[in-house]
This record gives structure tokens, sequence and C-alpha cells, in this order.
């Protein structure tokens, strides 16, 4: 232990004076480089005058050994540590507010805005999970189990649509052409199950459907998105049952918007052939107009011109009344036509395939349609 040599109280000759700031004035005493003062009492009821010195051996009244006293408030620069703490605080606590918020609108947006309803009372549906976002293969998991094959039996044959389940009770949106005229319609889920539907409204002006299954409850749904935000270039991924293939998925992009399609008002057009997949036998294409021409045979004389999204997604017969998806799962056309020339340059009416030139009804139609369906009004 180091022995301390100096007397109790004694003031120590290098203390550093502008320790103690009213003992001292700048540019007079105290300053480094100047002489204090010696002898200068310093009387504890007195004013302190700025330009008073002091000097390190005077003797202080009231203190043994003529110590100052220490400083009747905090240093400076104790006082001024404490604000940036404060102020620290505060903000970490308005982080975590809007992180909250954040937070919230995040999951909010994961899971579809699953408080909001669509335009016309269409509940949310599936959506693609956050892993699999923009990926085809996402698209397909999450929308496929509310894609369904449409059968249709008339005095004419069977056609083969598809359409887009959009309540858990059995709502589905189909096109008009798929169900016109139909005295019987079976619908096939995904998971195989069939199921006996009645028509609930039609609007042949709009080639839109809507049905209803019997006796179905807690059904996977499709989310409808906005077709106003869709651009030329997206992604887009389609599903529907060509041929009778139920649940295929194709893709593409969408290649142009507002395209003017002209199709039947139901399925009885001059040539005597079907929109769906077709009647027993045929094979047959949907019949459409674009441009002043007329595709896949004669469309009628009753017909009805709208405003299509045009898509090189490979469509076939049968999926008319399908989904148009964009890559986040959400509906955003109901498939309705395309154009499939024929293999034989002699017209044998075989078809030949997809050529990438499909057109499809804006969800935004149907949302503000649905309403009218729901009542019949349009049938």
């Amino acid at each position: 232990m180091t022995e301390n040599l100096r007397p109790s109280g004694a003031h120590p000759t290098d203390q550093d004076p502008t320790a103690y700031p009213y003992a001292s004035s700048p540019g007079t005493a105290g300053a480094a480089g100047t002489e204090s003062s010696p002898g200068t009492a310093y009387s504890p009821g007195a004013s302190y005058s700025p330009g008073a010195s002091y000097s390190p051996g005077a003797a202080y009244e009231g203190a043994p050994g003529g110590y100052p006293p220490p400083p009747p408030y905090a240093p400076a620069g104790r006082r001024r540590a404490k604000r940036p703490v404060a102020l620290l605080a505060a903000v970490a606590l308005a982080a975590g507010v809007v992180g909250g918020g954040v937070a919230t609108l995040v999951g909010q947006l994961n899971d579809g805005g699953s408080g909001a309803t669509g335009s016309g009372g269409a509940v949310n549906g599936t959506t693609v999970s956050q892993s699999s976002k923009g990926t085809v293969s996402g698209v397909a998991e999450a929308v496929s189990p509310a894609i369904v094959e449409i059968g249709a039996a008339s005095s004419a044959g069977n056609s083969t649509g598809s359409g887009v389940v959009i309540t858990e009770d059995g709502e589905i949106v189909t096109n008009n052409h798929v169900i016109s005229g139909a005295q019987q319609i079976q619908v096939t889920l995904s998971t195989g199950r069939t199921y006996t539907a009645d028509v609930v409204g039609t609007d042949p002006d709009k080639d839109l459907a809507l049905i209803k299954l019997r006796g179905a409850s807690g059904l996977k749904t499709a989310a409808l998105g906005d077709s106003s935000q869709v651009k030329v270039g997206d992604e887009v991924v389609a599903i529907g049952s060509p041929e009778g293939l139920t649940g295929t998925v194709t893709s593409g992009i969408i290649s142009a918007l507002d395209r003017d399609v002209t199709v039947a008002k139901d399925d009885s057009g001059s040539s005597g052939q079907g929109q769906g997949q077709g009647r027993q036998g045929g094979g047959q294409q949907w019949p459409f107009e674009f441009g002043g021409q007329q595709f896949n045979g004669d469309t009628g004389e009753e017909t009805t011109t709208y405003k299509a999204l045009q898509t090189d997604a490979s469509l076939n017969p049968g999926n008319s009344g399908g989904a148009l998806i964009n890559m986040d799962g959400e509906i955003i056309g109901i498939n309705s036509a395309m154009y499939a020339p024929s293999s034989s340059a002699a017209g044998s009416g075989s078809a030949a395939g997809s050529v990438g030139l499909g057109f499809a009804i804006p969800v935004n139609t149907l949302k503000a349609d649905l309403d009218t369906l729901r009542a019949g009004d349009g049938s």
C-alpha cells in the first residue's frame, strides 16, 4: 500500500485550476501559461466575478485545510451524457412501434388480406406460399385445388370446360358458352370427387356464368386479383382441363391488353359446333372473331364482344372457363377463346393444337358482374 505523505486537507500544488471553472477566468488567472494571484481568499457568500483570480494556495473560509468544496452541480459533460441515453431509449421505443406496424402489414399481405372481401362479395382464397412465390410450381400448388372440370350434357351431345371455385360452399365461375343449353352439369374437383351443379345465373353478353354445386362445403377457393394492374410481359399461369385432362398447367406471358374478341352467345353457331372441348366425336375448337376475321369456325348470328387479355400460355379445347393466374396466385382472367389452326389445309377439322394465341376475360369484368350473376338477372 502506498503511504500518503501529504497532510490531510492539504491542497496539492499540482492541482489543475481549470477543474473548477468558478475559480478562474478565461484569459486571466488559471489559464494555461498565466499565473494565479496568491493570497486571495474565497468567501462562501461572496459573488463570483468572471474577472477574479483564484490562487491554488489560498485559504477557503469554512473548509478544513482550505480545500475547495466540490462543485454544487454535476459537471456539464456528465449532464450531457444523459440526454443521448434518453434519446436512444425514445428512438428504440419508436422503432419498436413502427416495426410492429410493419410486421402487422406484412402479415396481412402474406395471408392475402383475409380481412377484406373482393368486389361483388367474392371471398379471398388460397395464395402462394412465401417460399414459392414467383414460381409456376408454387402457383400451381396453391391454385389447382380451386380449378374444376365441368361436363355439360345437352341434346346436342357432351362438352367439357373448366371453372373456378370462388366460395367454400361451391359457387363456380365459368364461361357462358361452356354450360349454355346444358340439361345436366357434372363438376369434378381436383381430388376426383364429383358433384352435380345448377346454373345460378348467366351473362351471355360477357360470356360469363355462375353455377353452384349441390351439397358442397369446405372447398378450396381462388383469390380474385386486379386485372387493371396487369401489364404486357407479366408472367402468367393457365390451369384447366384441355381435352378432359383435369388440372393441366401451362405458363406464358401477357401478350397484349384490351383485345376486342367476339364470341357466340351460346353453343349454337351456324356450324353447329360447341365452344367447349366439343361434342362427342368432335374435338372442336372455340369459334371467335378477331380483327374482322373468324377463327375456329362460324360464331353464328348471336355474338358478343368484350375486351380481352391476350396470352401466349398454351390453351386448348377444354381450357374454356378456367383460370389465368398471376405469379402471386391471383386470378386475373377467365380463359375464353384460343386460336388453333387446322392441321390440314383441306380443312378436315382436326386440331393442330395451341399456337400461343389465347384470350381471357379480365377478372375485373367478372367482379363487376358477380352480383348480377348471383341474382340471376342476366339469365
